[in-house]
């Protein structure tokens, strides 16, 4: 989903204010969840790897 900000090309008609501030918002939003999406798949990895860490040190001990 790309939001094509004031441009002129997509749709006959000027945008209102608040359509323009609406789809903004929709665009943000999205990529504020595909960022959390991403986001806890990285600290799941994280978490992975400091246990196996944990779990190394434990059997060199």
């Amino acid at each position: 989903m790309f939001p094509f900000w004031g441009s002129s090309c997509y749709g006959s008609e000027p945008m209102s204010r608040k359509s323009f501030l609406e789809r903004r918002l929709r665009f943000l939003q999205w990529m504020r969840d595909d960022l959390e999406a991403k986001l806890a798949g990285i600290n799941a990895a994280i978490g992975k790897v400091e246990q196996q860490l944990g779990e190394d040190e434990t059997a060199q001990v």
